[in-house]
């Protein structure tokens, strides 16, 4: 397992990885989030040995930290890991796999584009040009968490706070738009 944390610097993820056990890398430009069409987190690819994605990136969790939240509960999802692991069973055929997660579309792309300038921009300090290319991407893709989570803590906003829970219920109303395989549900 290798974690990738879409977070600015070393510092913001530090505090979310003290007990994990595997390695978590970071990834501040989300290049990530452009290769594997991810628009939400936190998100799970299935990658095997040979460097093919044996299930495309969907909703997951590895604990229930969030189950009251989302209504999504790890242990699925961690039933079909192991099963894939001790078995090689893989929950998605490889010709539906390749269909199961949309291209970004054209905004999305340029969405992305927006908030690497943005980031950058704040790195060298023009705080004015950062926000205006972090509004251009939240417009462009209204529904990415990937962009409009992403940008609360580097515009100054709580990713916790009131605007993440506007842009949570924002996102309900529009349909729980997402890039990507729903989450393993319970059998029965």
């Amino acid at each position: 397992m290798i974690g990738v944390a879409l977070d600015d610097s070393p510092d913001d993820v530090k505090p979310f990885t003290d007990e994990i056990t595997f390695p978590v890398l970071l990834d501040a430009q989300h290049l990530t989030t452009e290769l594997y069409a991810i628009s939400n987190v936190p998100t799970v690819i299935w990658i095997d040995e040979e460097d093919r994605i044996a299930r495309p990136n969907g909703v997951a969790y590895g604990t229930d930290t969030f189950k009251d939240f989302t209504g999504v509960e790890a242990e699925p999802h961690l039933d079909e890991i192991r099963r894939w692991v001790r078995e090689g069973v893989v929950p998605i055929a490889r010709e539906d796999a390749r269909g199961a997660v949309g291209q970004l579309s054209d905004d999305e792309v340029r969405a992305r584009l927006h908030f690497r300038i943005a980031t950058e921009a704040r790195r060298h300090g023009d705080e004015e040009a950062a926000r205006r290319h972090f509004v251009q991407a939240a417009q462009l893709a209204p529904n990415d968490w990937t962009i409009r989570r992403a940008s609360m803590p580097l515009v100054g906003d709580d990713p916790f706070g009131p605007a993440f829970f506007e842009f949570y219920e924002e996102w309900q109303r529009n349909g729980r738009p997402y890039h990507g395989l729903g989450p393993t549900l319970a059998s029965g």
